[in-house]
């Protein structure tokens, strides 16, 4: 409100009378004041509601259901996660690593149908190089087969014909000569070869001996340890173990040429993951490498 003053002019003046207009601000607050703590309520009761809905959602939902919320609220967060590798694209959300997808590791199945097929084309591998790994693909079956029946006629072999695995690899065929509880490809501890075991390493020479591709052997153990690492260790009988499979196929007419590579990878890359100490991840793999790619 305002309020008007009127000053007289000084006695004997000419000068009009001076008028003041004073604005005075009235003491009542009951105006716009008292809507302040309105707003300051509603904030706190709106964070309290969604405090008990947080409350709630805790106590109501299993894990899997509030990653799935946490994931809907960050839809534009870029990570990667270990559970979703690929996403939606090529593989569908699976990885390679996965125990059923592309066998390329020792424990690995091959029985899902969304991989990558031993016959893709494209890359590299077009021209030469592809007619070359459709001709392998062919001479791998008809060697598997073959030697599979060998293995089942042969009297000599009825123990340890299970022990021979064939399986297709992205490097080419790996075949696995395996242990188990009852029957060991060496004497325990060493590279010596058992006559049996001496015998089978001499029909896989024989089977491959006429293939033009190189060969890569790989000697795998247990995880259990020796006393003294330092004399010996898996490492050094994985070794061993692989370049005694390789004087073996050389024995058996395998050209010095041919090898591509020999290596002992000790307990690293088990047959039986869950188990590292199971006696089947003792085993010898010799891979026929595929052309064009080992060989160019």
């Amino acid at each position: 409100m305002a309020k008007r003053i009127t000053v007289p002019a000084r006695a004997g003046s000419n000068e009009p009378p001076k008028i003041i207009v004073k604005k005075i601000v009235g003491d009542d607050h009951g105006g716009h004041h008292g809507g302040a703590w309105k707003v300051a309520y509603a904030d706190f009761v709106t964070a309290m509601m969604a405090f008990f809905l947080l409350m709630w959602l805790l106590g109501a939902t299993t894990e899997k259901q509030r990653k799935s919320i946490a994931d809907y609220f960050s839809p534009t967060l870029v990570e990667t996660k270990r559970e979703s590798a690929g996403s939606n694209g090529l593989l569908g959300g699976s990885s390679l690593m996965d125990k059923d997808a592309y066998p390329f590791k020792a424990a690995q199945t091959g029985t899902r149908a969304l991989t990558v097929p031993l016959d893709a084309t494209g890359g590299a591998k077009e021209g030469q190089g592809n007619k070359l790994r459709n001709e392998d693909v062919e001479n791998f079956k008809r060697l598997s087969h073959r030697l599979q029946s060998q293995l089942g006629a042969d009297p000599r072999f009825r123990k340890i014909a299970s022990h021979v695995r064939f399986t297709p690899t992205r490097e080419g065929l790996r075949i696995d000569l395996i242990d188990d509880a009852d029957y060991s490809m060496f004497a325990l501890g060493t590279t010596a070869l058992n006559p049996e075991a001496a015998d089978l390493i001499d029909t896989v020479a024989k089977g491959i001996s006429s293939m033009p591709n190189q060969v890569s052997i790989r000697g795998h153990t247990d995880s259990l340890g020796y006393g003294d690492p330092r004399s010996m260790n898996n490492w050094m009988l994985s070794s061993g173990r692989a370049e005694a499979t390789r004087r073996r196929l050389a024995m058996g007419s395998v050209l010095e040429r041919r090898f591509e590579r020999i290596e002992g990878v000790a307990d690293r890359d088990p047959y039986i993951e869950k188990n590292p100490a199971d006696p089947r991840n003792r085993r010898v793999s010799i891979t026929l490498l595929y052309r064009g790619v080992h060989q160019q």
